[in-house]
């Protein structure tokens, strides 16, 4: 999710929500690559209705579920196994597996468990916002409308080709070609996130010494951004520095989340652009306060992050 998405939901409200969902689910490819798997050889209204409901349901209720009770998931884990379910759902429509598993009551079960795993990605997303605990449950649902308006318009357009396709003396090869792309490009969408997942891993280091001090090496990708926050508790006091690799200038702010603000309100401390910055916060609430960085070079770059104080640690 884009620092400019984020924006947009601190400065309004529900509706606000319900626009970002929508987004999301348009240009997520990962999803849209699966739902046009799952409807690519439906032909009647009601088959279409029973698959894409069961998807439904199964996103839907892991979505409200992870988010309303904070679970939070490695990201790039889940959405290699989100690509691992587009791999999947070609491979059926390609009669690759066994037919237990492909025929319509089997299948329906499959294509909501596969629903469930994509509702655990998207919450990860939304977890990525300071969610208002009193109206948590609204702006979660708020979210969820978006992704299946969004996925109703983008079923709209998918099936109006579809039946296009269908109607071409070559329908079979081009049934061919498009369910062996979605096992290529889910092995490839497996293979990038499992490459981040390294990365991120092996790249975001922690090293901790006396006094609850901490050293954290943390890359930020080209053209990229990260965020990395602790939890401490009011007039808790923490001293920090950190400087970028090779002296690159990136854009930073330094701010606080509130617990239960509303809106998604949250306070800057200090935002500018620079290499290296040091100090000291006495926390004015209870809440996350942390680093937001953007990098708009072209190449990586790894900061190194120096903490000490009464905080806890945040696995973002």
């Amino acid at each position: 999710m884009s620092e400019n998405e984020k924006q947009i939901i601190l400065e309004g409200g529900n509706l606000h929500y319900i626009y970002i969902g929508a987004v999301h689910m348009l240009w997520g490819y990962d999803h849209l690559l699966f739902v046009l798997g799952i409807v690519f050889f439906l032909k009647t209204f009601k088959d279409i209705v029973k698959y894409i409901t069961a998807f439904t349901f199964g996103h839907s209720i892991t979505l409200v579920w992870a988010t309303f009770n904070s679970i939070a998931i490695n990201y790039y884990l889940i959405d290699a196994i989100i690509a691992l379910s587009v791999c999947y759902i070609g491979f059926v429509n390609l009669n690759a597996l066994k037919k237990g598993l492909t025929n319509s009551s089997n299948m329906i079960f499959v294509i909501f468990i596969l629903g469930l795993i994509h509702g655990l990605g998207l919450s990860t997303r939304l977890q990525q916002l300071s969610l208002s605990k009193d109206d948590l449950l609204l702006n979660i649902l708020s979210f969820n409308l978006g992704i299946e308006l969004g996925q109703i318009m983008a079923l709209v357009v998918m099936l109006f080709f579809i039946n296009i396709i269908r109607k071409l003396n070559s329908f079979k090869s081009i049934s061919f070609f498009l369910n062996y792309f979605l096992i290529i490009a889910g092995v490839y969408f497996f293979s990038m996130q499992v490459y981040e997942y390294k990365q991120n891993i092996s790249n975001e280091t922690v090293l901790i010494t006396d006094n609850n001090a901490q050293e954290i090496k943390i890359i930020i990708p080209a053209h990229g951004e990260k965020e990395y926050k602790f939890r401490i508790q009011k007039d808790k006091q923490i001293s920090y520095n950190w400087e970028v690799s090779n002296s690159v200038k990136l854009f930073y702010d330094f701010h606080g989340d509130p617990d239960g603000a509303k809106d998604g309100y949250f306070q800057s401390y200090k935002e500018s652009t620079g290499f290296s910055d040091e100090g000291i916060l006495i926390a004015p609430f209870v809440g996350i306060h942390g680093w937001y960085w953007k990098n708009e070079t072209a190449f990586d770059v790894i900061i190194t992050l120096k903490v000490k104080g009464d905080y806890k640690r945040l696995d973002l």
